[in-house]
């Protein structure tokens, strides 16, 4: 991943909607959800979150799909884990870092 795709990346996740909207993907799971769903538990009007999900697309953070007449929307897991490595490269110069992973924090 390179530095442009990660800026993107990070661009799209720092507003609270969109942000909101992501992790609602990642805890979905692969899955994924339509935008009305989407749209009932965030309570998100049905404009906004397409705006929203038009930015996570760009920014390659979220995969379409068609399903019958529906869309659904996914994260992109594979996007997310590259972000999160990139920033993550260089972690402590190499050494064992002193904070323990998240999700070895919380058993999952």
């Amino acid at each position: 991943m390179n530095e442009d795709h990660v800026i993107r990346a990070l661009a799209a996740l720092a507003h609270p909607v969109r942000l909101k909207v992501f992790r609602a993907l990642v805890v979905t799971g692969p899955g994924g959800m339509t935008p009305g769903v989407m749209q009932e538990g965030l309570g998100v009007p049905a404009t906004t979150l397409s705006f929203h999900l038009k930015e996570l697309a760009a920014a390659g953070l979220v995969t379409t799909e068609r399903a019958s007449r529906n869309l659904v929307y996914r994260a992109a897991y594979d996007q997310m884990n590259g972000v999160v490595g990139y920033l993550t490269e260089n972690c402590c110069a190499g050494a064992a870092c002193a904070v323990e992973p998240a999700s070895a924090a919380c058993g999952c």
